[in-house]
């Protein structure tokens, strides 16, 4: 009979715990289906075998030694999990034995007959089961003594036989098992109170002092038995060898820093390692950047760089909300904006089809795409609530705390030099690599001693062909992919891929959906607090910008702010494009004013430049000991200073001779800046209605036309002013005049009486 938990054995004598109250069985009616109970305390009641096989909490206890019975302080049964291959195969041999000896068969059935059974001994039909047994003994004692040690068959008596009789299938296996490959571990008997307390002592006093080696802590161990204990036995402390094994059982193998080790243990104390339970999406978003394994080609002089990837991945669908491609490497602003795309729905691009829509549902598409005022595409977008990275510079600039904090996210970075508390992104750079990269042109490979033969002339692709490669990857194939082991807990059997576990979260729990406003895009960027100048407008970071806003009669007097700043006004700046800073309208939240650079030339004539050209052009104002009194001084020095870092000859219709090497760089250094004033640009105008591109030749010609413009408006300026160009006095004029030596020149006797006078007086 079952009774949900194995077989429940019913026969007269038996005992039963029901409830936790011990019971013997003292008769089965078969016919009624009825058992009659006896609790030893004269109390007899009789139920049904139906009542009795569905009871909550009942348990058979049997005597003698039972195969898979708990062992003694584990509280846990022994499974054949526990034997070894080896041991489960001789185990496997003795429960045949027993089976002959039972049925006549070795597989125990005669369905399951083997060739040659049954045998005469143990036909079931011609012997009885004490003959069997009297036969398998006889058998098993004739055996060659090395064969049935080897086997575990020379101790097998008939009475040995009897006992195993009782169990049957795994049961039987167990109890054919030897009992001392599992017997419960008791430790080791040279581990005294004094030694462990001793072991315990020398951990304790190694957790603030440098790593040492196991010889020294063995003789810090001595020392403490032989101060604290004088009368233990030297010779009874343990060796080095197996106070190592110890140290191991108990402590773990100590791979680890001491440095890593006492941080370790303070958040442990702290409770700060306590495992977290992700159950919704944006929950915990972790950001990581990484040097992209491929070389691309900058947009302005071809030359083949090297990208950094810098991901946002949601932990609980280990969905890729966001990523952000950088040439050389990432600043503080792109992993602001990075953390304001995963708010924001990823727009439809012309060359995806339908099938990379909206898809989840729950939420039509018709709705995001009218509070999105676009096709978005099948990508999530949600308010991240934390966000876990690593210790780089980067991430714990004041300007990333202060975006996380505009968005209201919570900051939980990772410890030092634990992968684990961020492995979902890592092992995403993984799978990125080995799904997409490896197929592209130009892919340099983990390690530089794997580097093809010249990654830089396979480069093919641009940065933005990358970037929209990776975006139509990500949709098409990341967020549709089958994650594994990463199933969630409801489902651990099932198989899911990032999209499928952001809907079921979307049905689970629902879904807010937040699109921020274009001013988002300000409020992240870095702010100054600065006094306005009645003409000359406002200065961020050495630079004077100015907008027709500020010669109002409002913005004459100090602000009504209070607190640190009191009396100052809020600028914002984007560090990838110095041209412009924004300023936020007091009496209009929701209108932000554009104040350009006063030293700029009409629109368009200036190229992009970034915080590294600026303090290179102040550095220059200041080596030469100029002090500008008109912002238009500086426009020369910005063009000589840009046209240093992309001069005409460098161009690729008009290259002369140069390193190549500093030619690479400085090109790379260009490129980098105009992509980045690209990037600021794109983030400002994220959801405004798109601009026709302006075409890269007129760009590229944009520094020979300032300067041309510069030089006629001088050359204007001195016709206008009538500037006469004196012709200048011959040399040996002024050595005549100023010399002293020279002999007077010729008198003239004009009246004839001898009065001289000077020629020409």
């Amino acid at each position: 009979m079952s009774a949900g938990r194995g077989l429940l054995e019913l026969a007269p004598g038996g005992r039963l715990v029901l409830n936790g109250v011990e019971w013997r069985v003292e008769a089965v009616e078969a016919g009624s289906g009825a058992v009659v109970l006896a609790d030893g305390r004269g109390r007899v009641e009789t139920r049904s075998i139906r009542w009795l096989i569905h009871h909550p909490d009942v348990r058979v206890l049997k005597d003698g030694v039972l195969p898979g019975r708990a062992q003694v302080g584990s509280g846990q049964p022994v499974a054949l999990a526990d034997l070894t291959d080896q041991q489960a195969e001789q185990a496997r041999i003795r429960a045949e034995h027993v089976l002959e000896a039972m049925t006549g068969f070795r597989g125990g059935h005669w369905s399951r007959a083997r060739p040659g059974e049954p045998r005469p001994a143990y036909d079931p039909e011609a012997t009885t089961l004490t003959e069997r047994r009297r036969a398998k003994a006889a058998e098993l004692a004739a055996m060659p003594p090395g064969e049935a040690s080897i086997l575990g068959l020379s101790s097998m008596s008939e009475r040995t036989l009897q006992r195993l009789s009782r169990a049957s299938g795994e049961s039987l296996l167990l109890a054919c098992a030897d009992g001392r490959w599992t017997r419960r571990r008791t430790g080791r008997r040279s581990v005294t109170e004094e030694v462990r307390e001793a072991i315990f002592a020398v951990r304790k006093e190694c957790e603030d002092r440098a790593r040492i080696s196991m010889s020294a802590r063995h003789r810090l161990m001595h020392q403490y038995i032989a101060e604290t204990f004088p009368d233990f036995p030297a010779e009874d402390v343990p060796s080095r060898m197996t106070l190592t094994r110890v140290w191991a059982e108990w402590f773990g193998s100590g791979g680890a820093r001491a440095r890593y080790e006492r941080s370790a243990a303070q958040a442990e104390a702290a409770g700060v390692g306590r495992r977290l339970v992700v159950h919704r999406p944006g929950q915990v978003l972790a950001l990581d950047s990484t040097p992209m394994p491929v070389k691309l080609r900058e947009s302005v002089f071809g030359e083949a760089v090297g990208a950094t990837l810098t991901l946002a991945l949601d932990i609980y669908s280990h969905s890729i909300p966001a990523f952000r491609l950088t040439l050389a490497s990432d600043t503080s602003v792109d992993i602001a904006m990075l953390l304001r795309d995963v708010m924001l729905p990823l727009p439809m691009r012309q060359d995806w089809g339908e099938e990379m829509e909206w898809p989840y549902p729950g939420v039509p598409a018709e709705i995001v795409t009218e509070f999105a005022g676009h096709k978005v595409a099948a990508l999530p977008f949600f308010a991240p609530e934390t966000v876990t990275t690593d210790h780089g510079s980067i991430y714990k600039s004041h300007a990333v705390v202060e975006a996380e904090r505009v968005l209201g996210c919570n900051i939980l970075p990772a410890r030092a030099f634990r992968a684990t508390d961020k492995f979902p992104v890592e092992r995403a750079f993984s799978a990125i690599k080995t799904m997409l990269f490896e197929h592209l042109r130009g892919f340099t490979g983990t390690d530089v001693a794997d580097r093809g033969a010249d990654p830089e002339g396979d480069a093919v692709l641009t940065l933005k062909q990358m970037e929209h490669l990776i975006a139509t990857w990500i949709v098409k194939v990341w967020q549709n992919h089958r994650l594994g082991e990463y199933a969630p807990a409801w489902g651990p059997g099932e198989e899911h891929s990032p999209n499928s576990l952001f809907a079921a979260a979307m049905d689970q729990g629902g879904w807010s959906m937040q699109i921020p406003g274009p001013e988002l895009y300000y409020q992240v960027l870095r702010r100054h607090h600065v006094k306005v100048h009645a003409r000359r407008g406002v200065k961020i970071l050495g630079l004077w910008y100015h907008h027709n806003i500020l010669d109002e009669d409002r913005f004459h007097r100090p602000s009504t702010r209070g607190g640190r700043h009191s009396g100052k006004w809020v600028v914002h700046s984007d560090r990838r494009d110095r041209r412009q800073v924004f300023f936020q309208d007091p009496d209009s939240p929701d209108l932000w004013h554009v104040l350009r650079w006063s030293g700029l030339a009409p629109e368009g004539e200036v190229p992009a430049f970034s915080d590294r050209s600026a303090e290179d052009l102040l550095e220059t104002v200041r080596r030469r000991g100029l002090v500008p009194r008109s912002e238009a001084e500086l426009l020369p020095v910005l063009l000589e200073i840009l046209s240093e870092v992309a001069p005409i000859a460098q161009w690729p219709t008009r290259r002369e001779a140069v390193s190549k090497k500093t030619a690479h760089r400085e090109k790379i250094a260009r490129s980098r800046e105009i992509s980045r004033a690209e990037a600021a640009e794109a983030d400002r105008t994220a959801g405004l209605p798109p601009s026709e591109p302006v075409p890269w030749a007129e760009r590229t010609r944009s520094v020979t036309l300032a300067v041309d413009a510069d030089r006629r408006r001088r050359r204007e300026e001195r016709q206008e002013a009538g500037a006469s160009r004196a012709v200048p006095r011959l040399l040996d004029d002024s050595l005549r005049r100023g010399h002293l030596f020279l002999a007077p020149p010729a008198l003239d006797d004009e009246d004839g009486d001898g009065t001289m006078t000077l020629e020409n007086a």
